[in-house]
Formats: C-alpha cells, structure tokens, sequence
C-alpha cells in the first residue's frame, strides 16, 4: 500500500539534499536513512549472534518476494544474484547453442556486460548479430525483426538505455522474438523503481535488474526473472551451492539443481547488500512506482522546457512512451560539464557526448530549476 508521496516527503529521508542537488540516480541511487540503518541492522546482528545463517537465507527470501512484486511474478520466479553479470553468465550457460539456434541479437544499448557475455559465446559457437539505432537515436522494431531468425535463440534488449535513454519498446521486441521462436531477455537496471514492469504485460521471458540505481541500494544485490515453464528447460552449468535444490545438504557427488529459477542462484549470497536491497525497495514500494514515474513525468517536462530555454541539444528521444527518469544533452565536453556542475554541489554523469541528468522520487522543481540555471552559466559546454 502507498504511504510515502515522492516529493519533498520521501527527499526528507535522504541526507545528501541537505546540501547537494542528486541527479544521478542513473549511476547510483542517493544514500537514505533506511538503508544506512538496515547495514546498522546487519553488523548488529552479527556482532551479537555470529553467524546467523538461517536468518540470512531468510533475509535472502524474502528479497526474492521483494523482487518478484516489483515485476509482476511469483517468487519462484525469481534468481537472487550478485549482478546482472552473474545472472546473465548463468543464463547463457543454459543454451543449447549448439542445436541449430546459435544466433544471439544484442542492441547498440546494451550496457557493456551483456554485449561482453554474448561475444563470449563465439567461443561456444555463437553468432552475434548487433542491432544499431537508427539516425534519430531510435531502435525501430523493424531493424529487430531484421536481425532475428530461425536461428535466434536469444534476444536481448534494453528497457531503458543507460547511454541515452531511450525508452524501447520492449513488448514489440519480446513479440518478434516470440514469432521466431526465441528467447528475449530484457535488461531493465534502467527502468526497474522508475517505471512500472510487470513481466506478463511485457511478454518478456527473461527479465533482469539490480538495486544500485533507483531501487535506491547498493552495488552487489540483482535478480533474474525466468518465466516459469523455462525452469527445466533451461539448464545452467554455471551455477554455485545456493543454487542446488537443497542447499544445507552439502552433497558434493552431483549437480542437482533447484526446480524454480533459484537454479540461477550462484554461491554466498551478498548478505548486507540484501538487507540494504530490501530496505531501499521498501522506500519504491512505499511511494508506489506508478507515483513514482507520474511525479518524475513532471519533472522531466519541466527539464525539457528549461533545456529548450537554455538552446541545449537533448539526445534522448521524447516522443510518446519514449521517455523515462533519464534525459541525456548532448556536450562538447560532459566531463568538464559534470566537472563544472560539481563544483556547484550538482551530482550528474556523463556517458558518450552526453550529460545525463536523471531525476527520481526525492527529486523536486527546485532542483529542476537549479540545474537548468547552472547549465545557462555553461552553455559554453552545450553543443
């Protein structure tokens, strides 16, 4: 149930707005009091019991069910890892690459892991087929449809890119890789506490993310949906002892995998990263991330418009269903644009030619409006 409103209710549990104006959620989401007190928590517990070891699988669980109402799926549904490297790696240790399928599509907007994992794969045989966005910053379905055949055995796509966000449509790519018999795989670190997911809605059968950017946590903690009826198709000879279908029982004589996605589950589990994950999911779910997206919505607007004021070029697409929490200006220097925004306690990043500026649930008009005037007193640095 919602009972924080994003504005200046939730800004208040966070700390840094004291002095600094956070634009940054896109690299890392802003340190609240909820999460600095559940690592507080955590050292307690350890410090006072030693190994707590069935309170941490507990812990462990129950960021699994905190996962699965983020995107719409059941708990067994649901792969606990330490990165979306891990769950990736896992999931294509899973295909028979060999079996005629050996074809991987991956878009230009793929955050460097999962480019890296599919060119992996040509050790195994695979095909990568690389998908490029068209003139104007898109990716229309037509040049996904391009590049996936009867030999695709694995889409991937990104919700939302982290270069310059760019909103896809990913239910159109998810139905294409459907019609050819694939797998697609959407990676939503970009998306996941910013936007609504609900992974039946979007058709995808893989979907993944973690809790470092705007499910406000730290680095370490991520998850893997796998649609259910894949679990004993999908066999991964990655894998690790939380990942068996008993993990006390300490059998080193075979590989006996779960028989629900935790098969995606690798070694020890990052135990204080989970005990933040699941504090900072708290704060999403508390605001809700439909109230989330409609408060950051209102932002954006107000940015664009600023923008326009200022004569800066955005690179981010903003046509309908095209937007999301990230909005990318292009620079002649980002570096030394971010470098001159820090120097006014104004906390962006920079990727490619672009400044990224992304807003979130504590963010309000007034940052808005500060950042815009300090862009004015730079247009030096906007192309």
């Amino acid at each position: 149930m919602q009972d924080l409103t994003p504005g200046p209710a939730a800004r208040a549990r966070f700390p840094i707005f004291e002095h600094t104006t956070y634009a940054n959620s896109c690299s890392q989401g802003a340190l609240s009091l909820d999460v600095r007190r559940a690592y507080e928590e955590y050292l307690a517990g350890w410090d006072e019991h030693g190994a707590e070891w069935e309170h941490w699988v507990q812990r462990a669980e129950a960021a699994r069910s905190a996962f699965a109402r983020l995107v719409g799926a059941a708990a067994e549904e649901i792969a606990v890892t330490t990165s979306v490297s891990q769950a990736v790696s896992a999931l294509v240790s899973a295909l028979p690459l060999e079996r005629g399928r050996n074809r991987i599509v991956i878009s230009e907007f793929e955050f460097p892991t999962v480019g890296q994992i599919a060119h992996a794969q040509e050790l195994r045989g695979a095909e990568i087929v690389h998908v490029r966005p068209a003139s104007d910053g898109r990716i229309p379905l037509e040049l996904f449809a391009e590049a996936i055949d009867e030999h695709t055995a694995l889409v991937c796509c990104t919700a939302i890119s982290y270069r310059t966000g760019y909103r896809l449509d990913v239910p159109g790519v998810a139905r294409l890789a459907r019609e050819s018999g694939a797998l697609v795989l959407a990676d939503s670190y970009q998306a996941a506490g910013a936007v609504p997911l609900d992974v039946r809605a979007l058709g995808v059968d893989l979907l993944t993310a973690g809790t470092v950017k705007y499910l406000l946590a730290s680095a370490g903690l991520a998850f893997m949906y796998v649609r259910c009826d894949l679990h004993e198709r999908l066999l991964p000879t990655q894998t690790g002892w939380f990942a068996d279908e008993d993990i006390f029982r300490m059998d080193i004589s075979d590989y006996s995998p779960s028989d629900t996605a935790r098969r995606f589950d690798s070694g020890t589990p990052p135990v204080p990263n989970i005990y933040a994950g699941i504090a900072g999911m708290g704060i999403v779910e508390s605001a809700g991330v439909g109230a989330i997206e409609a408060h950051v919505a209102g932002l954006v607007d107000r940015l664009l418009a600023g923008l326009a004021e200022v004569d800066a070029h955005v690179a981010t697409p903003t046509g309908s269903g095209e937007l999301g929490p990230l909005v990318c200006v292009t620079s002649s220097d980002p570096d030394a644009l971010v470098r001159a925004l820090a120097g006014e306690r104004i906390v962006t990043s920079s990727r490619d030619a672009n400044l990224r500026i992304s807003l979130h649930l504590y963010n309000v008009e007034e940052d808005v409006d500060r950042i815009v005037d300090a862009l004015s007193r730079h247009r030096h640095l906007l192309t």
